[in-house]
């Protein structure tokens, strides 16, 4: 099995990498294939709503205008089995980079063509906060939210407190171990 993970964090060594690893782990033990990128070190610009009525290519054609990193990514996202979301949690919600990525693709996925590949793919999020911890749950209602949007089938989401990061990194490693055996 071929797993994107998607990590919404700057940090390749905070929390959110941490918890995102701990699925890796799992996946490559049964023995999926993982590609991990790190959305901050991507040229991901917000979406320009290009025309008047707010849309532009992505609702008549299935793809952005912008020219950055967002269709490579898109593509790595189709070339995919099954996909993991990470992201920290700020505001009780996902970070800034996933946002802004995640906004892109669902206004892709909402013409046919945009969706071809994904609709169906399995994903799994892990909400990682910070802080007191309060807002891993709202995280992972509104991260649920922009996947079932986009069509993917979310198998799982993973709500993390950076209180109880240790006590979660064998279950988060288990859950990968489960997604790449075909769990569903």
């Amino acid at each position: 099995m071929k797993t994107l993970v998607i990590c919404g964090s700057r940090n390749p060594d905070g929390r959110t990498a941490r918890a995102a690893g701990a699925v890796v782990t799992g996946m490559k033990k049964a023995g999926a294939t993982v590609e991990q990128v790190f959305l901050p070190a991507l040229k991901l610009e917000r979406c320009r709503q290009c025309d008047d009525g707010g849309w532009g290519l992505c609702l008549r054609e299935g793809r952005c205008v912008i020219d950055d990193d967002l269709a490579d990514l898109v593509e790595k996202v189709r070339q995919a089995d099954a996909l993991v979301w990470a992201t920290p949690v700020y505001y009780s919600d996902v970070s800034e980079s996933l946002r802004a990525f995640g906004d892109r693709l669902r206004r892709i996925c909402t013409q046919e063509t945009g969706r071809l590949s994904i609709k169906g793919k399995p994903a799994l999020g892990v909400c990682v906060a910070g802080g007191g911890g309060g807002g891993s749950l709202p995280c992972c209602v509104s991260l649920g939210h922009l996947l079932t949007t986009c069509g993917f089938d979310v198998v799982d989401m993973i709500p993390v407190r950076r209180q109880n990061l240790e006590a979660k990194l064998l279950p988060l490693e288990i859950a990968g171990q489960w997604l790449a055996s075909g769990g569903r």
